[in-house]
């Protein structure tokens, strides 16, 4: 009896034990959980308000990159933000770049940031009515490329990359599909990558719908641009785009030439109201005065309004138009009213 008691107190002392140890590595597991938890999750300091601009190079890996940050003070361990990156699986994910980085930012954040390539973005603006020229030298001014380089660029063949190239005529450079609007690059890119940036943008913009009434209406995506691009350079509302527009198309229609200013000053370079007489009889194939129909190819990157009003035009009676001295746009049926109008407008 007494050997059956002893055996049951052992049992009684060897369960205490076992829960006090249980407990023990519980509490330990919980300590080392919450002690991770507070490394890779709380920021080093979430008040502070200064940002860094923090460049990890190509080559670089968490090891690098993790000494570097508490190197700085941005990071409260190297050690668990390496465990962090090794435990998610993402070791291999942290990509190289510029990045806005702050103490207030926790281990978690800082490598969500990398994964994603969140990097520093530079924004580009293209206007609209700009020329090819134009961008060029604009990127130039940016240190992005030089301007003939990426000139150089726009008049290579592009139609295997891009459908809505198809229709352009061999030798056509990009004149007219580098597409306004604010781009947003990281460092790095080159002038090949905001090239296919910008027509992928084009790309978007010339819809489904718009391509097939394009083609309903017997056209060329060329012709459009073509058209927009003059249209862009003529007037300003996308009102009176639209009936410069029909002006324009009309004009095709009967034979009469389009006697466009700005296609003048494209080909002399000047930015001139009213084209000189002189320069009406310059032979080239952007001369509208000289030459039926539209010129050789686009003079200027037409934004979205001038490529809805060329695919949209509106029918009207007038035949002739003109840009008053307060940008106001007067139209006219016949050559007697617009004579009337240039008399009345410009003096």
């Amino acid at each position: 009896m007494s050997r059956w008691f002893k055996a049951q107190d052992f049992s009684k002392i060897e369960t205490k034990t076992l829960k006090k140890i249980t407990s023990v590595i519980g509490i330990l597991l919980f300590v080392a959980f919450s002690f991770a938890f507070f490394e890779i999750y709380i920021p080093i300091n979430p008040i502070s308000h200064e940002t860094i601009t923090y460049t990890v190079p190509k080559g670089w890996g968490n090891d690098d990159i993790a000494r570097d940050l508490d190197r700085l003070g941005i990071i409260r361990s190297n050690y668990f933000f390496r465990l962090y990156v090794l435990a998610s699986l993402q070791h291999s994910s942290l990509q190289a770049g510029r990045y806005n980085l702050s103490p207030r930012m926790s281990a978690y954040q800082i490598v969500k940031k990398m994964v994603q390539g969140d990097v520093i973005r530079e924004k580009l603006v293209i206007l609209e009515g700009q020329t090819a020229e134009d961008v060029g030298k604009y990127l130039e001014s940016k240190g992005i490329c030089k301007k003939d380089d990426f000139l150089q660029l726009t008049n290579k063949n592009h139609i295997n990359e891009f459908d809505f190239l198809l229709d352009k005529p061999k030798g056509a450079g990009l004149e007219g599909y580098l597409f306004p609007d604010t781009y947003e690059i990281s460092e790095g890119e080159t002038c090949e990558d905001i090239l296919d940036i910008i027509l992928v943008n084009f790309g978007k913009k010339l819809t489904s719908e718009l391509h097939a009434e394009i083609v309903k209406q017997k056209k060329t995506i060329f012709e459009i641009i073509t058209m927009a691009s003059l249209i862009e350079k003529e007037v300003k509302t996308l009102d009176d785009k639209k009936i410069v527009s029909g002006i324009f198309w009309k004009r095709i229609d009967i034979s009469m030439p389009l006697q466009s200013c700005a296609t003048i000053n494209y080909i002399t370079g000047k930015s001139d109201p009213g084209a000189a007489i002189k320069d009406t009889k310059i032979d080239s194939p952007y001369n509208t005065y000289k030459y039926y129909g539209l010129p050789k190819g686009p003079i200027s990157n037409p934004g979205i309004d001038s490529i809805l009003a060329a695919i949209y035009p509106k029918k009207t009676q007038y035949l002739f138009y003109l840009s008053g001295v307060n940008g106001e746009t007067i139209f006219s049926k016949t050559a007697e009213e617009h004579n009337v109008a240039k008399a009345k407008y410009l003096k």
